[in-house]
């Protein structure tokens, strides 16, 4: 997921749709059987996902940091998700050694 501010994407966006923006701004969240507000307990239980992860220090380079970057809030998990596909094709990793 990318979050981003009306700022930086404003310039693609039409009138009409920054309209529409502005409007959901002030609207209320709804919540319904599909979509129930989360308890604490329910949160806790959420977060657990991600305690199987581990830190790792990697170089990259000025390029791979600037593409990465690109993709906003989260492009760590971007560059996970992206490793794991790519130890996943061993013709890449052949390439790469």
């Amino acid at each position: 997921m990318v979050k981003m501010t009306l700022n930086e994407i404003g310039m693609d966006l039409t009138d009409e749709e920054l309209r529409e923006i502005e409007a959901a701004e002030g609207k209320q969240v709804v919540f319904d059987e599909d979509s129930p507000e989360m308890s604490l307990e329910m949160l806790k239980q959420f977060s657990r996902v991600n305690r199987n992860k581990q830190t790792a220090s990697i170089r990259l380079s000025p390029k791979a940091q600037r593409f990465s970057k690109s993709y906003g809030k989260g492009y760590t998990s971007f560059l996970s998700r992206l490793i794991d596909a790519a130890l996943d094709d061993q013709d890449l990793v052949k390439k790469c050694i």
